[in-house]
């Protein structure tokens, strides 16, 4: 298993700002896609605990189980990669999270998935991703910024931002928006 800190930050914007910051980044051409398979309990008891649990996809052979957990300055997570056939089971019987996540017990099934089409970029000391993401008939696109350092990212964001014409509009977990078409 591994862990790490994810400190990110992000906002919505239009399909128009999306294929300009494609262009202006040259980035078109590297765009692949990954898939997002959220679990939950029947109740959403994770979601209501700022958890998310996903096994993300990234092609026919790469699965990785990741439990996030939401603070104020970013999201704890873990990982552990999966077999195809052991995350196929899982996405089709449910699992028990105890078996990969010692602080966590919970069965869990899958609830919805989410396809994730992605670019990214090294960008003033951190990582700037363009994702437009399907799921529930919606698609939607936003900009992140992942960084080490809060202080310094938010403002190296708040500049991006102001660089781009970007107006800043709050958005939630990708988990959230794809379970909100689920309930």
């Amino acid at each position: 298993m591994t862990k790490n800190i994810e400190i990110e930050f992000k906002t919505v914007v239009t399909p128009e700002k999306y294929h300009e910051l494609l262009k202006l980044f040259k980035l078109e051409n590297n765009i692949f896609k990954q898939i997002n398979h959220y679990f939950d309990t029947d109740d959403y008891q994770l979601n209501q605990k700022k958890m998310v649990l996903r096994i993300r996809q990234k092609s026919d052979t790469h699965y990785k189980v990741t439990l996030k957990s939401q603070s104020e300055q970013g999201a704890f997570e873990s990982h552990v990669l999966l077999s195809p056939q052991q995350a196929k089971a899982m996405i089709e019987h449910g699992f028990y999270t105890k078996d990969f996540f010692d602080d966590l017990d919970y069965f869990v099934t899958f609830r919805v998935s989410l396809d994730n089409y992605r670019v990214s970029t090294p960008y003033e000391g951190g990582t700037l991703f363009l994702d437009r993401c399907d799921y529930c008939n919606v698609t939607d696109y936003e900009v992140e910024y992942e960084v080490d350092d809060y202080d310094q990212g938010q403002k190296l964001f708040e500049k991006f931002l102001k660089d781009h014409q970007i107006t800043p509009a709050p958005t939630r977990r990708k988990s959230e928006r794809a379970f909100m078409c689920r309930r």
